[in-house]
């Protein structure tokens, strides 16, 4: 285990250079640069253009950009975002993340809290109005885009209803829309593939046999059906978990939270550099973690999986 995990810590680190090195050539391919919109909106003599060009370092070339800005990354300096020169990138992230992270691990708990539960009771109960109800629920959370749902518990809760602040964060009650708007597809997601997982496994041969030998159907359950139907409930945590911690666009923008989610969208549209390479960087090496943390559980809910097969 130790040589796979040591194979893929290698492969991961890898990875995350060459993704850095395709989005850092994407940023420089498209024509125009970060401070090109402040020169076209309010014209700089050329002499004051070329300085805040070399200020940031722009006037070099691509490759040298990249090495810099590489050297610096090794050190943990990710450079300072054009957008806010006052601050760092490290600590605009270390400032923003935390709120993203709290409403991001709430919506996992509950999303998958309450998917596991509405998937096992809805195997248990297949093809009853029970069955029927959480089909329809599941498919809602999937159809219905986040900040859809988001404006309709605006409207609700806070506009009719008055029960509910319509934004903010770092209250419980702030919490409370967000967190349901966000968690609806992971939610759904988790039902589908629990239910799914469970009828599969309560339709094989040993269930057949232990229910044939007498076991009480809570045994059958705990010993027998939940341990291997949550096995493929894994491989949708491991994308789920860092979608969720970097924060959704539409939910931090609907609800006026300033989280991580919304610097994405920002950093893209004024092509602040030093910003992208960190989100780029950070959710690369989520990804690879946590892909990796999976194969791992998937050893550890049923040993009869081994690394050694996983990677091949």
């Amino acid at each position: 285990m130790v040589s796979y995990i040591v194979r893929r810590l290698v492969s991961l680190l890898l990875t995350m250079v060459v993704v850095t090195i395709v989005i850092f050539a994407l940023m420089h391919s498209v024509p125009g640069g970060p401070f090109a919109y402040v020169n076209s909106q309010q014209p700089l003599p050329l002499f004051a253009y070329q300085n805040i060009l070399h200020k940031y370092g722009l006037d070099k070339p691509v490759w040298q950009q990249y090495l810099l800005w590489l050297r610096a990354a090794l050190q943990g300096d990710f450079g300072i975002p054009y957008e806010s020169p006052t601050e760092t990138v490290t600590g605009l992230i270390a400032r923003a993340w935390p709120i993203t992270i709290r409403i991001g691990l709430i919506t996992l708990v509950v999303a998958y809290m309450l998917g596991l539960t509405l998937g096992i009771v809805a195997a248990f109960k297949q093809n009853t109005w029970i069955d029927g109800a959480m089909t329809f629920l599941a498919t809602c959370g999937i159809v219905l885009p986040s900040f859809v749902v988001g404006f309709i518990l605006i409207d609700l809760f806070s506009v009719e209803l008055h029960w509910l602040p319509t934004g903010g964060c770092c209250e419980p009650k702030q919490y409370i829309m967000p967190v349901i708007a966000y968690m609806l597809g992971p939610m759904a997601n988790v039902a589908r593939y629990t239910r799914t997982s469970m009828l599969e496994v309560m339709r094989s041969e040993y269930v057949t046999m232990a229910r044939a030998r007498g076991l009480p159907e809570w045994r059958i359950l705990r010993r027998y059906v939940l341990r291997t139907a949550l096995i493929p409930l894994i491989t949708i945590l491991g994308p789920d978990i860092p979608n969720i911690l970097t924060g959704s666009i539409f939910i931090e923008a609907t609800f006026a939270i300033p989280g991580l989610g919304g610097y994405f969208t920002t950093a893209s549209e004024t092509r602040d550099y030093p910003m992208i390479m960190a989100l780029v960087l950070m959710v690369s090496f989520l990804w690879g973690t946590l892909y990796l943390l999976s194969d791992i559980a998937y050893t550890l809910v049923d040993p009869r999986v081994r690394l050694e097969g996983l990677a091949r």
